[in-house]
């Protein structure tokens, strides 16, 4: 088992269906002995991380991280970003799923160029996958790079991809103790939105509560309530986006 977040220590990842066998290779009976081994996990990836951010930064590409549970409406939140600012910058996805390619089926159907990579057991991505997925995609300078990870609110928070920021999002429906009980998140990331408000007259949410508690655990959080339903709150998002990429 891969110490740093459970995941299986080896495993079968497909991009685009290609087959991509990787192993953690971590096999330690003595805590020190996993400590310095997760460490050196980290830096390995960490170092492939600056080597894809670096590339990014070369062809002027800003690449957010996204965050959260499964069905906060990430891949919802990504269609409709696509819909309403494809037309004004060149947006490019990798989707991040154990199994499937219907997220990317999405994102095309949308108008996006999407790469899928399923990582069978492991539930995160890293920064090799990222590596490999971005020799699949012809990007463009000055365009947005979007990476929907895994559906997991702790294990993606500690792997730096290369992103140049880690957006979480929060659904109405999760219910507002998501902040407390899943502080890394927050305190991982630069921006939170919080999706699904169409639902608020409906569900037991403290709107108010979940800023609130947010803004305690990471003060420079920069929060967004929104929906992809009805489009609400979206547009101060873009706005805020916009400043990066144009």
């Amino acid at each position: 088992m891969c110490q740093d977040c459970g995941c299986l220590e080896t495993g079968n990842t497909t991009i685009n269906g290609e087959l991509m066998h990787q192993s953690h290779e971590i096999k330690s009976d003595h805590l020190t002995h996993e400590i310095s081994l997760k460490k050196q996990i980290l830096h390995k990836n960490n170092e492939i991380a600056q080597h894809n951010r670096d590339h990014l930064e070369k062809k002027s590409v800003y690449c957010l991280n996204w965050i959260s549970a499964p069905g906060s409406g990430k891949t919802s939140l990504l269609e409709k970003l696509i819909k309403d600012m494809g037309s004004k910058i060149p947006i490019f996805v990798i989707e991040g799923d154990q199994q499937t390619d219907m997220d990317a089926d999405r994102i095309r159907q949308a108008g996006g160029i999407a790469v899928q990579i399923n990582t069978g057991s492991a539930c995160h991505l890293d920064a090799e996958m990222i590596h490999k997925a971005l020799h699949h995609l012809d990007l463009t300078e000055k365009s947005l790079l979007c990476i929907e990870n895994v559906g997991n609110m702790v294990c993606p928070t500690a792997f730096d991809l290369g992103e140049h920021i880690k957006l979480a999002v929060i659904s109405c429906t999760e219910g507002d103790d998501k902040p407390l009980k899943y502080p890394d998140l927050i305190l991982a990331s630069q921006v939170l939105l919080i999706n699904k408000t169409d639902l608020l007259s409906y569900l037991d949410f403290d709107l108010e509560k979940v800023i609130l508690n947010a803004l305690k655990i990471n003060p420079e959080i920069k929060i967004f309530s929104v929906s992809a339903k009805t489009g609400e709150g979206l547009d101060s998002f873009y706005n805020w986006l916009l400043k990066y990429l144009l």
